[in-house]
């Protein structure tokens, strides 16, 4: 696993908490992409305009780089029972038992899953969950240390699917976030219009504002726009239960970057061009492949990196995210970019200019 040392600090969950009334939290995307808000941030001065975020454009100069996660959201969320088989062989629900839903969060192998179990009970040691008849199965191989966690081997009916993720596609759902209550109407509007490999279980939203259009601008500018690859999963949505935020363990993800990506990326910053993340799994992804020296290298594996203030970012000049929720480890990855005190103010300032929080919400540019 990637790690990074980190400044410890006496900083605590309640440091990260703010004010948000429940109607400022977006339920359904806008009908245009970059017609969402976007905060622009000046670090050095202080300063905050409010822009629509097709103006974003303005903001990046000939020579940046700007780098996307190309994840793809899998419809992870399945419902099913638990099961047995009988003297057949032939997998029979139990028809006592209440639905029981997994939530898939990391591919460890072909048919091999860690998942989120709810309720845990009904997912025990051994016991087989049936999803559409049977014609998904997952047994539960392992219980891991984490609250609710699995691991799981599913087995596909072999005349219908050829592999797991062809099943979620039929019997899966978008999972999308809790606090999203009204249903998306469009599937294709939880995920970036750059998305390529499948295997997150959540969008990496900030990139939800760009159009195939607004980014062939960018282009057009003589802005490199380069993917890098973090499969949102556990580490990115669980919540901080720790009261010292230092004490709190992210849970790892897997991330990818390429060698043609690290040298484009490279090049770019070394020649005075700035490196600017869409969102904080880019973020995340460049500051676990970047050493100490402020070079980036190619990587395939796991990260586990937790950045909050006292973190001294590597490779990261820029930033676009979305408005995050009090307490996350979201919120403190921004905080150590900007600094708390101020980012808080900023939260404060879009709150009472209305501003569109979370996921389908709007967005920030930190410069």
């Amino acid at each position: 696993m990637i790690r990074n040392e980190l400044t410890k600090t006496d900083l605590t969950l309640k440091d990260f908490y703010y004010d948000l009334p429940q109607e400022r939290i977006a339920q359904t995307p806008l009908e245009k992409r970059d017609s969402s808000r976007l905060m622009v941030i000046d670090r050095k001065s202080g300063d905050i305009e409010h822009k629509v975020f097709s103006d974003i454009i303005d903001y990046l100069n000939p020579g940046d780089v700007l780098v996307i996660n190309d994840t793809r959201v899998i419809p992870a969320r399945i419902i099913g029972v638990r099961s047995h088989r009988n003297e057949n062989g032939t997998l029979v629900e139990t028809g006592s038992d209440a639905p029981v839903e997994l939530l898939l969060l990391k591919q460890l192998e072909n048919d091999v899953w860690e998942a989120l179990a709810g309720p845990g009970k009904r997912a025990k040691l051994g016991d087989v969950l049936s999803f559409g008849d049977g014609i998904l199965s997952a047994r539960v191989l392992e219980i891991l240390p984490e609250g609710g966690i699995r691991k799981v081997q599913f087995t596909a009916d072999p005349a219908r699917f050829d592999s797991v993720y062809s099943a979620l596609h039929e019997l899966g759902s978008m999972p999308l976030p809790p606090y999203i209550t009204e249903k998306l109407q469009n599937q294709e509007r939880y995920q970036t219009v750059y998305s390529r490999c499948e295997g997150s279980s959540a969008a990496p939203t900030a990139g939800l504002h760009f159009t195939n259009e607004l980014l062939e601008k960018i282009k057009e500018k003589g802005v490199a726009v380069v993917p890098v690859l973090l499969h949102v999963g556990l580490g990115t949505f669980r919540p901080v239960k720790e009261e010292k935020i230092a004490d709190h363990e992210m849970h790892a993800e897997y991330i990818e970057v390429t060698e043609e990506a690290a040298e484009i990326i490279n090049s770019r910053k070394k020649a005075g061009g700035r490196v600017i993340a869409v969102g904080t799994t880019s973020c995340r992804t460049l500051e676990s492949a970047s050493d100490s020296e402020g070079i980036l290298h190619p990587v395939k594996g796991d990260t586990g990196i937790f950045i909050y203030p006292g973190y001294t970012f590597k490779m990261t000049d820029a930033l676009i995210t979305n408005f995050h929720l009090p307490e996350s480890t979201l919120l403190m990855l921004v905080s150590a970019l900007y600094n708390r005190e101020s980012m808080l103010e900023a939260y404060k300032t879009a709150v009472e200019e209305k501003y569109r929080f979370f996921s389908f919400g709007d967005a920030m540019l930190i410069l």
